[in-house]
């Protein structure tokens, strides 16, 4: 018989205490390892699977570009909530740990808004115009995780509209405040005053999950895990800058972005043109107007005075 190594024999040795630790068979899995085949690339990722679920609904070349577009951003939310629920669970929270979940969420964001180009540069307006009518009442309002994100970030009294978050605190009950939520605004018909569909039908599939979520995290969110840390971990100046990197990112640099892209599509000839769904965008997309922040104790009275307020600025760079 070959001689073992002394190196492959010390792995043996641990990978033997390792299984009669856990009171498995080691000779189980090494069968398992000399029938099991190769991983490959393509497998491991299910790259078949993933390049089909691309299936637009009308002819229009651009709507591929549409569709597409939007499940990598789902996909890049899928990995923010995976670094918040981390966040959230860790019970010594410690500057240094929380300044590198930031900045993995800061850098998922990041990217989303530098790539916000693909949907405001590069589809065809009358395209657009034409295949959105083909998706009613699908809309990107109706993104679950990004309102899991929100209820992740802050309490639910941080998300009340602006001008009526006077009204409501922490001693409401999570109901009461869900039911108050800004976005919830823009799910309001235009012409009718009335629930849209598209609310209706995002309420009806979510609203058990959101009450879950929002009842999980009281107490528990990032915001106060931030309060909760011990001052010297607290007052540390990077995580502090981290914050509100974060906070504006997601409260103000994304929304403009989806500004734009409104700007562009949806008005013409000083006339607004509902989103898809029926949704009113003007009421829950400009910053400067709901002035949503997850922390909105690291920030001056100021800073919140013109929260926002470069949208208008962007969207005149958008028509250059």
């Amino acid at each position: 018989m070959k001689e073992i190594k002394p190196e492959i024999a010390e792995r043996i040795l641990k990978l033997e205490e390792k299984f009669k630790n856990s009171g498995q068979d080691m000779g189980s899995y090494l069968d398992g390892l000399l029938y099991d085949k190769y991983i490959t690339y393509w497998d491991y990722i299910n790259l078949d699977t993933l390049l089909s679920l691309q299936t637009p609904k009308t002819h229009f070349p651009d709507e591929e570009i549409f569709l597409t577009y939007h499940q990598i951003t789902e996909l890049y939310f899928k990995l923010i909530l995976h670094e918040q629920k981390q966040v959230i669970a860790e019970k010594d929270l410690t500057a240094d740990f929380y300044i590198e979940k930031l900045n993995r969420l800061n850098r998922y964001f990041r990217i989303l808004i530098t790539s916000f180009d693909v949907m405001i540069k590069g589809m065809e307006r009358d395209q657009f115009l034409r295949f959105r009518m083909a998706l009613l009442p699908a809309s990107g309002f109706q993104s679950a995780q990004f309102r899991m994100i929100e209820i992740n970030a802050t309490p639910l009294e941080h998300l009340i509209p602006f001008n009526e978050r006077k009204n409501f605190s922490s001693d409401f009950s999570i109901e009461e405040l869900f039911n108050n939520l800004y976005w919830k605004k823009g799910g309001i018909d235009l012409a009718t005053g009335e629930k849209t569909l598209t609310l209706k039908q995002f309420e009806l599939r979510y609203t058990p999950r959101f009450l879950r979520i929002a009842k999980t995290v009281e107490g528990k969110t990032m915001y106060h895990q931030y309060l909760h840390m011990p001052e010297e971990e607290k007052n540390n100046p990077a995580l502090i800058e981290a914050l509100r990197t974060f906070d504006k990112n997601v409260n103000v640099n994304w929304l403009l972005m989806h500004m734009g892209a409104a700007h562009r599509y949806l008005n013409k000839d000083k006339v607004t043109i509902a989103a898809t769904g029926g949704t009113n965008w003007k009421e829950f997309l400009p910053p400067s107007f709901q002035k949503n922040s997850f922390f909105p104790n690291l920030w001056s009275e100021e800073e919140f005075n013109n929260w926002g307020k470069e949208w208008v600025t962007h969207l005149f760079n958008q028509e250059k």
